[in-house]
Parts: structure tokens; C-alpha cells; sequence
């Protein structure tokens, strides 16, 4: 880890040694104007598929710049097959379940509305950017794609086959029914995924509707009402410490 660059950046780029991959004029910005960068400098590259590359600045401008990679820092690390579907909150605290999904190893971010959800739209491409920053500053190699809000009737309609959801009900507080007392490590092999509430929690019928699913598991997140933001931190951190990589 010592040898490996301490400015990392993300580029939608192949990486491979000897390619050159050049600068948008917002990178640039960062590498050589904030971070006062000049040539001859490394930089980690990562694009989500290639691993982390060290990478050399071979022209360093105002507007504009390239890297030379050189060799492969680190190989691709892929998260478990782990989707966290949450109700937009307000902006701050999405902003802050987004990054924290992604530094805590969510290989896919699905904002769903929900009969409570306060938020109508959102912005997909400011989430996925900071997915993207998340995912520079914590040392990962893999970026979570963000999906645009959707409704969270139509994706449990949708739903695939084999993959297993743990759903959060803030209903259960109290309860002694934690994630790690519920599921087996390595029961399903379609994947997981966990649900998160909005603020108002979720209504009676979505409640109804999930507990009837043969997907679904209903857990407690504790002996207290946890905030939306909370919640998606205490549940990953249980699936991770349970039945992810960090065990």
C-alpha cells in the first residue's frame, strides 16, 4: 500500500502499461492546479474494470493534460453481489448513503420511491459522481452504478429470480431478530439485497406487501428507531460482517 500513489482518480479510459490517457479539463484542474502536480508525477488510475495502474504525467497544461501508465498497482476488487435500495432523503443525507454504500462495498445503488418518499426526483448523475469520489478516496478499484428513482412497486414486481432481500422495518425495534441470527452465511447464490426506508417509514400495505414475499426477510436494525442514513450504514455493516468480505 506504501508504494502505491496517494492521489488516485477515476477515468473512463482503458489502463494497461505504456497507454496514454488524457485529461478533461475538470481533472486537469484538480491534478495540476489544487494538487499542484507537474510532469513526471504519480497519479492511480482505476476505471472500475482494469484494477488501480500508477501513472506518470507526461504533459501537464491549464485546460487539458495527459498519464502514462506504467504498472498495475492493485488488481480489480469486486464487492459481493450486494444491491442497497434506500427512499431518497434530503439531499445532504442521500449524498452521505451513497458514499458510505460505496466505501462500505455496494456493487449496485438503486434509489426507489416509496409511498412516504418526500423526494420526487433525483439528480442520477450528481449521485453517481459521488459514488466516483467515494470510491477515489477509500481505495477502491470497483464504482457502483446509481440508478435512477424508481418506484419500489414496479422493482419488487421486477424482480430477479434467486436473488434475496432483507428488508429493514423500523416495526421490529426491539426485537432480538438481527440480521446474523436470520440468514446463514452463503445461503443464496442469486445474490442479496438490503431496503431501507424513507422517514416516515414505510406505509401499511408496502409493509404487508413485503412480508408476503418469499424473497423478502424482515430484520431489526436494534432497540431503537434509526434515521434513513443510519439504518443503511447498520445494515450494511451486519450484511458485511455476516455474510460479505469484510469476515
Amino acid at each position: 500500500m506504501s508504494n502505491r500513489p496517494k492521489i488516485r482518480l477515476y477515468v473512463d479510459h482503458a489502463l494497461q502499461a505504456g497507454q496514454t490517457v488524457d485529461l478533461s479539463r475538470e481533472q486537469a484542474n484538480y491534478l495540476f492546479n489544487v494538487m499542484r502536480l507537474g510532469q513526471g508525477a504519480e497519479v492511480a488510475l482505476f476505471n472500475g474494470r482494469d484494477g488501480e495502474w500508477r501513472a506518470l504525467v507526461a504533459e501537464a497544461g491549464k485546460r487539458g493534460g495527459s498519464l502514462v501508465c506504467e504498472s498495475q498497482t492493485a488488481p480489480l476488487m469486486l464487492p459481493p453481489d450486494l444491491w442497497l435500495l434506500f427512499a431518497p432523503i434530503k439531499k445532504a443525507r442521500t449524498d452521505f448513503i451513497v458514499e458510505k454504500a460505496t466505501e462500505m462495498g455496494a456493487a449496485r445503488i438503486m434509489p426507489v420511491q416509496t409511498d412516504f418518499t418526500n423526494a420526487e426526483r433525483i439528480r442520477q448523475d450528481r449521485l453517481q459522481a459521488h459514488a466516483v469520489e467515494a470510491a477515489e478516496q477509500c481505495g477502491g478499484t470497483f464504482v457502483p452504478e446509481v440508478s435512477d428513482l424508481q418506484r419500489l412497486d414496479r422493482v419488487l414486481s421486477d424482480w430477479p429470480s434467486g436473488r434475496s432481500l432483507i428488508f429493514a422495518d423500523e416495526t421490529a425495534m426491539g426485537r432480538s431478530t438481527l440480521l446474523p441470527e436470520l440468514v446463514a452465511p452463503d445461503a443464496s447464490g442469486g445474490g442479496w439485497a438490503i431496503l431501507i426506508g424513507p422517514e416516515g417509514g414505510f406505509s401499511t400495505a408496502e409493509r404487508e406487501r413485503l412480508r408476503a414475499l418469499p424473497f423478502v426477510t424482515p430484520i431489526a436494525l436494534g432497540p431503537r428507531i434509526l434515521r434513513a442514513d443510519t439504518a443503511a450504514v447498520a445494515a450494511l455493516t451486519l450484511f458485511q460482517t455476516r455474510l460479505g468480505d469484510w469476515r
